[in-house]
């Protein structure tokens, strides 16, 4: 009786957000991929999930959905990690652990998940690919959090390598300095009229989209939305060195160039399909072609890790779950010659979409609609947002510092998401001096997702080499 009580009293509200990514055709989890530089150590590893994660909240409580459309809860339950963690035996002989790993990853992200039970899980792969000496494989409901999250999770569950008492640290925002107190009240004058001005233009096209047509038809989206599903993830780690060699290059930021290095990418394989198109109904010229992606943004404030750490030791769910907000780019579909377009593309559209409250009313119109019409409004919404896009673009920063996991010195981590109705989902992730691209795709569209990630490579190759030249000519000058 006892127990009975405290786990109703334990008994916490579904948020919106987390009840949309619960619903029929937006049933999405995250997938991470977490490489270590040593063989993993599966006792270790559950004594450590004993110890971090099962002392947070959500990750000890079952979803119960079947209460009604608005009475779902997080309902508190003795876990026992051993049924979360799998450990399968792997053949030390495997011809391709590479395309092993991406078989499994494909796999496990359609397996049945049991509903009786919190929704996460992990699988320890005791096996050598090219960036790792083994892996740890996690798939959590995207109802549990979002990708910063599950990020600073994953870092309040580390420690540094070079420390191991100590918790891994952010960088922090560089600040202004202010020199003149009146240049600093005309500043931020100027700054609050650009934001409105912004704002009310972005907000303008965001709404317009979700009234027009989709995208247009491209080998991008060859089916209807209602039956695209990635089915398959791949990921390719690069040199955050050479991402940084064209940012100082450009005077611009990371995600810029990242931005920039996607669309050049997609624009190479798009102009390659259509050269070798015979058909001629199908063919068309790339400049004709329009195509959208939609970018999370993060809406949380940044929080210290000593925070999250103490927010998870207390079993506080407080700044947790799904913060984020959406906006719609349009993605500049064209083969230039000229390589730093792509990037100069990139940072104009994102420094509007940053100075404007885009991702903010993206956030309060569906909390709004759940609030007024339910349930059913929201995932009606949710899906003509997602269904006027052909991508799905998402970044989320790792720690710039090595750091090890229940004593397994990290390598890198990948990450995706599945269960959006897209035939292609972008996700960028760094650690330390990597960057990680991860692609998820519907093979039945993009049949060849290893060609077009090289693409994306190949098109960062290019602008390091412009970069490089240009920098040399700046020098002589």
């Amino acid at each position: 009786m006892a127990m009975e009580k405290e786990m109703i009293a334990g008994e916490v509200p579904v948020s919106p957000f987390s009840r949309l990514f619960s619903m029929p055709g937006l049933d999405c989890f995250n997938i991470v991929t977490i490489g270590f530089k040593n063989e993993a150590n599966p006792s270790a590893i559950i004594e450590g999930l004993k110890n971090t994660l099962l002392n947070h909240p959500r990750f000890s409580s079952i979803l119960e959905t079947g209460l009604g459309e608005n009475k779902a809860k997080w309902i508190p339950t003795k876990v026992k990690v051993e049924d979360h963690v799998v450990f399968p035996e792997i053949d030390p002989t495997i011809e391709n652990p590479d395309q092993f790993l991406e078989d499994y990853t494909s796999n496990m992200v359609f397996s049945p998940i049991d509903m009786s039970k919190p929704l996460w899980e992990m699988h320890i792969l005791n096996m050598k690919t090219s960036d790792a000496e083994s892996l740890l494989v996690s798939r959590f409901h995207h109802s549990l959090g979002d990708g910063m999250s599950l990020m600073s999770l994953l870092l309040a569950c580390s420690r540094k390598t070079s420390d191991l008492e100590a918790l891994p640290t952010l960088v922090a925002p560089k600040k202004s300095k202010v020199t003149n107190v009146w240049w600093s009240l005309v500043a931020r004058l100027w700054f609050i009229i650009r934001l409105m001005c912004n704002t009310f233009v972005e907000v303008y096209k965001f709404l317009l989209i979700l009234c027009s047509v989709r995208d247009a038809t491209t080998p991008l989206m060859e089916k209807p939305s209602a039956t695209l599903s990635p089915n398959k993830f791949i990921h390719r780690v690069i040199s955050l060195d050479d991402v940084k060699i064209v940012k100082n290059a450009m005077d611009m930021t990371v995600n810029d160039v990242i931005l920039g290095m996607v669309q050049a990418g997609l624009s190479r394989y798009l102009s390659q399909k259509y050269d070798s198109e015979t058909n001629l109904k199908l063919r068309r010229s790339l400049e004709n072609v329009c195509l959208r992606a939609v970018v999370f943004f993060n809406l949380r404030s940044n929080k210290k890790i000593e925070d999250l750490a103490k927010m998870m030791a207390k079993r506080s769910t407080s700044r947790w779950g799904n913060s984020i907000g959406y906006v719609m780019i349009p993605l500049w579909m064209r083969y230039e010659n000229d390589i730093f377009e792509y990037i100069r593309r990139a940072k104009k559209i994102m420094d509007r979409k940053k100075l404007s409250l885009e991702p903010l009313f993206s956030y309060v119109l569906l909390k709004l609609t759940v609030e007024v019409f339910g349930f059913k409004a929201l995932r009606t919404l949710a899906m003509r947002i997602f269904g006027r896009s052909t991508i799905i673009l998402s970044n989320v920063a790792g720690p710039s510092e090595e750091i090890s996991l229940f004593d397994h010195q990290i390598s890198y981590v990948a990450a995706s998401i599945s269960g959006f109705p897209q035939a292609l989902i972008v996700h960028i992730t760094s650690y330390v001096n990597k960057v990680i691209i991860n692609l998820g795709v519907d093979l039945d569209v993009i049949p060849d997702p290893h060609h077009l990630c090289d693409h994306m490579v190949e098109a960062l190759k290019m602008m390091k080499s412009a970069a490089e030249e240009k920098s040399s000519t700046d020098l002589n000058v």
